[in-house]
């Protein structure tokens, strides 16, 4: 097994807001869910982290209950937003909303990142650190776990492509067929 990402627990935020790199807390059942997380989570010789907080505090317990150090990088953020940033789905104007359903792989109609940059940068932090030795376990987001998934970074928007708070999925063989591995939700 190579990289072992996982998603970060609840966020401190009300249902169906957008916040991509908005830098939240994590929800008071912070402990319940990082409990089930390492009690999930296969052995790590390393532990990675997006550098926001509700990524960061996961991977730090994680660190601490395997005796490692935890390594930041700003690589594995969530896809940027932009405009949408902080705003609630349902109140998104529509027709930028259709801008990017039209193109979800280039468009930047809130003029943030487009999947394709996002799926670029996340690309390159997998090539990382799937080169040293693993197994590696890289607290994240949905969205990189999507695109890290996906043959088709377009599909990685789909309806298929839940990721769970405190998911589990493991990339066995991230230079080669990166869409294998098993999730917890």
């Amino acid at each position: 097994m190579g990289l072992i990402l996982v998603r970060h627990t609840r966020p401190d935020i009300a249902p169906g807001l957008c916040y991509g790199q908005t830098d939240v807390d994590v929800a008071d059942t912070f402990a319940d869910e990082a409990a089930a997380v390492l009690s999930a989570l296969p052995q790590a010789r390393r532990v990675a982290s997006s550098p926001l907080r509700r990524c960061r505090l996961l991977a730090q317990r994680i660190a601490d209950a395997a005796g490692l150090p935890l390594d930041i990088d700003e690589r594995l953020k969530e896809i940027d937003f932009g405009a949408w940033e902080g705003r609630p789905w349902a109140e998104l104007p529509k027709q930028e909303i259709d801008a990017w359903a039209d193109n979800v792989l280039h468009a930047r109609p809130h003029g943030g990142e487009s999947v394709a940059m996002l799926k670029s940068r996340v690309d390159a932090a997998l090539a990382d650190w799937s080169a040293r030795d693993g197994p590696i376990a890289i607290v994240t987001h949905a969205g990189v776990i999507r695109v890290a998934r996906s043959k088709d970074p377009r599909q990685a928007w789909g309806s298929g492509a839940s990721v769970g708070f405190g998911a589990i999925v493991a990339l066995p063989n991230i230079n080669g067929d990166p869409t294998g591995g098993s999730s917890h939700d």
